[in-house]
Order: C-alpha cells, then structure tokens, then sequence
C-alpha cells in the first residue's frame, strides 16, 4: 500500500473515510482500489490486510454503498467508483436512510403514546398530594405541555411572552385556532425584544382578534388557559446562559393568583402601535 500512497496520507484518508461511516477494512479496501485499475478479490486482501474470509463481504457492502463496481471477465473484477460520484450518491443515500427512520420513528413514536397513555393514566393513582404541580426543564417538553393546554383551552388564553422560546406564541398556529373558535386571547409582550418580523406578525394577530399589549419588563414567562391549567417558567438566576425552568400546574388557586398578576400588569401595558 506504501507504494501507491505514502503512509501518512494513507492513515489520514482512512479516518476521513470512517468518518463518513465506512468501517476500517471498507476503507482499507477503497484507498487500494483507488490506486489500479481493477483487484481480484483475493488479489485485494492481501494488499489491503483483510482477512480472505472477508474480503468478499467488504466487496459486495463497497458495491452497494456505491464505492466500488464490478467488472466481470474470465473471473470477477472489482475497480473503485471515482469519488466525485462515489462520495456524495453515498451521503445522498444515507441521508435517505436516515429521513426515512425518522419518519418511521415518528409513527412509532405516537402510536407508542397512545399506547402508553392509559398505563400512565392508571398509573397516577399512586402519584403524592403535588400531582397538580410539575417541574419541567427539557425545553422540548415545555413545548409540548404549552401546545397540549393550547389546544384544549375553551374559554380564555392569557400570556406574558419573553425570550428565549420554547415556543413562540408568534409562531404558533394554534393562538390563532383558538381566537376562531371564541376563545378570548390576549398577549402581553416585552417591546424591548421586538424586531421588526415580530411586529408584522403581531399585526396579523391583533387583525385576527388576539388583544396585544406591551410592557417594558415582565417578571416571568407565563401561559395561563381557562385561569386552571398553565405554565411558569423562570430564569434561572446562577447560570450566564440563559435558560428557563418550567413549572406546569393544574390549580383552581393557582390559575386565580396567576390571572390576578396578570391583570395588573395588562392593565399598566401599553397599547400595541401596530
């Protein structure tokens, strides 16, 4: 192999190549098709150090990946497919692949929940006197319990809205949803955090009936839906990034105190000049 490639370059082409999901004796293989025309398979261990046992398992995985071709004449050949095609049909293909588990993933994935919804349900019943109080610090599952209350709010949707987002209510279809099925909405936002995509999507939702006002500062992120069921969520005062620590609640008690803070910052905010 020393004599088509020096050593160094060889190790260096063989990682990249791993890098990219080859493993070692695939890789092996490739760099030494790359320097003739064509191997016979066994022809190949040798130079590329597989095992004879092998070589015709990494040959045919070359062949399908797209590294490697066949030619056939008195005995099968095998040559290498010129990288500039080889490379990015396998990336392409391998994207594929992964877009494609995703996806059956996904379908895996919801029909698992309704799946496990009733075991969950059952098992609540042993759940301590704080079953009306969550803590939440995956902003992923903030986004969800936010979208989850949004989409069964009846009567009356209330928010103070800051950054950073798990979700941003200007980017969420369901606020609009529930203004056309009567449900009263109203925002309350900090103009400082505004740009200027913000204030043109603000417009259409006060043109759809969501009450928009603005306030220098808020004191927290709130959402709160039929003054019952919402979600706090605080800085978190220690770390310099930041980030937010979600409380979800389900709490007659609750809801009213939330609902109280609110309006007294609603009614201290300022009209949105759209």
């Amino acid at each position: 192999m020393s004599e088509e490639l020096a050593e160094v370059d060889f190790q260096r082409f063989w990682r990249r190549l791993q890098q990219l999901g080859l493993n070692a004796y695939e890789s092996r293989s490739y760099l030494v098709l790359l320097g003739h025309p064509r191997f016979k398979a066994l022809e190949l261990a040798a130079r590329a150090h597989v095992p004879r046992q092998k070589i015709y398992e990494v040959l045919d995985s070359l062949v399908e990946r797209g590294f490697a071709q066949v030619v056939q004449e008195r005995t099968k050949l095998f040559s290498a497919v010129e990288p500039s095609l080889a490379i990015p049909g396998y990336l392409t293909r391998k994207r594929q692949m992964l877009e494609q588990e995703l996806v059956d993933n996904g379908r895996a994935g919801t029909a698992l929940i309704d799946d496990l919804k009733e075991l969950y349900s059952e098992g609540q019943g042993g759940r301590g006197t704080l079953d009306f109080l969550r803590i939440v610090t995956e902003p992923a599952q903030t986004a969800a319990e936010y979208r989850r209350m949004l989409s069964e709010v009846k009567e009356e949707y209330l928010e103070f809205s800051r950054p950073p987002y798990a979700v941003d209510p200007l980017d969420e279809q369901l606020v609009k949803q529930a203004r056309q099925a009567g449900v009263a909405c109203r925002l309350l936002l900090e103009s400082a955090r505004l740009d200027d995509d913000h204030t043109q999507r603000l417009k259409d939702y006060t043109a759809a009936g969501v009450e928009v006002r603005m306030a220098d500062s808020l004191p927290m992120k709130l959402a709160l839906f039929d003054a019952r069921d919402g979600l706090i969520a605080l800085l978190d005062p220690v770390i310099t990034r930041p980030a937010w620590t979600s409380v979800v609640f389900n709490h007659e008690g609750m809801g009213e105190a939330m609902k109280g803070l609110f309006e007294e910052h609603w009614r201290r905010g300022k009209s949105f000049e759209g």
